[in-house]
């Protein structure tokens, strides 16, 4: 391939807070090497159907500190059969795109791999979800916004947990992964920690009957408040059943709270804003060198690349010394209170 004229991006899957920080630093770099950026709407929906626009300067003012994406997202089921991908491959080839940068998540990222099939442009992925459940980088962009965004929200919890002495269950999000949950109940000094890291679905008998034992405890002793914080996708039937199954097992009365969609937006803190910054403008970088199949990672504070394979290969596991510590040591049992 000679040279990088027209670079088209993406933002693909759930909303990150910091997807805006990323477009802003694409256009910004790609204009500093006198390449032209063309931003697709509503994820690859947009590539399919060749819905567009040229970015400028101007569109990128002012966004930084703005959650959503400016180019907005979606799912999009046609990119699993061979006719989207084909689709999204002519309209690439239709408008000369040299290069597509997708920022997303695992499955955004196994789309751009399935499109490398019918199209031979180069490709790049910005890895941006919630969940940090990509393998290869230390935090994913938005992660850490969430994290905080439902740390202040259970601290609000807490305070009316302990004026009437409640029980409060709350869900949070990270489809099949606990990275939220468990940083998110360490930080909120939850009593209870919930997630697939360390509850089973056959263990789920034994775990209610664990946690009836230490809220009981709890109560004797005269806590004031007790929160469990719980993944969402988890338990059978949800926080909803949960609290059910307390009611019905040992008559215990505690309220549900699905913080849900919340986690997603808002504006991103400093440090979503400067790694989406920093990842935006290696995407670009890694283009002039003719980099391609790659996402672009941060490890050790150090911004790298690793393959689109290997990103997607694995999912990344929660850190087993903060697991240790809340089962442990944080968590509140019946055997910590006698």
């Amino acid at each position: 391939m000679g040279q990088i004229n027209k670079v088209a991006i993406l933002t693909s899957g759930g909303d990150a807070p910091g997807m805006n920080a990323a477009i802003r630093a694409i256009v910004i770099a790609a204009q500093h090497y006198q390449i032209d950026v063309i931003g697709y709407y509503h994820g690859y929906n947009g590539l399919i159907e060749n819905e567009s626009r040229l970015l400028s300067l101007s569109d990128v003012n002012n966004i930084i500190h703005r959650g959503g994406t400016l180019l907005k997202s979606a799912r999009c089921p046609a990119m699993l059969e061979i006719q989207g991908l084909k689709q999204a491959a002519n309209t690439l080839l239709k408008e000369k795109v040299d290069a597509l940068i997708v920022i997303g998540g695992d499955g955004s990222f196994s789309g751009l791999l399935a499109l490398q099939a019918y199209w031979s442009g180069l490709t790049i992925g910005i890895p941006a979800t919630i969940d940090n459940d990509l393998d290869g980088t230390d935090f994913t962009i938005g992660f850490t916004t969430a994290v905080n965004t439902a740390i202040e929200a259970i601290d609000k919890i807490r305070d009316t947990a302990n004026a009437f002495d409640r029980i409060f269950i709350i869900e949070l999000m990270g489809r099949q992964s606990g990275h939220i949950t468990f940083n998110v109940g360490v930080a909120c000094a939850a009593e209870q920690v919930l997630s697939f890291e360390n509850v089973k679905p056959e263990q789920q008998k034994e775990k209610l009957s664990l946690l009836a034992k230490d809220i009981q405890s709890s109560q004797s002793n005269h806590h004031e408040s007790y929160l469990i914080v719980m993944a969402e996708n988890l338990w059978l039937g949800g926080v909803t059943k949960l609290v059910e199954q307390l009611k019905e097992y040992a008559n215990i009365d505690a309220t549900a709270c699905i913080l849900g969609h919340i986690q997603r937006g808002g504006s991103p803190v400093a440090k979503d804003r400067i790694l989406a910054t920093k990842m935006g403008v290696a995407a670009i970088q890694k283009l002039m060198q003719k980099k391609s199949n790659i996402m672009i990672a941060e490890q050790d504070n150090t911004i790298t690349e690793i393959s689109l394979e290997n990103a997607v290969k694995h999912t990344k596991k929660v850190s087993q010394g903060l697991i240790n510590a809340q089962e442990d040591i944080l968590a509140l049992t019946a055997q910590n209170q006698c």
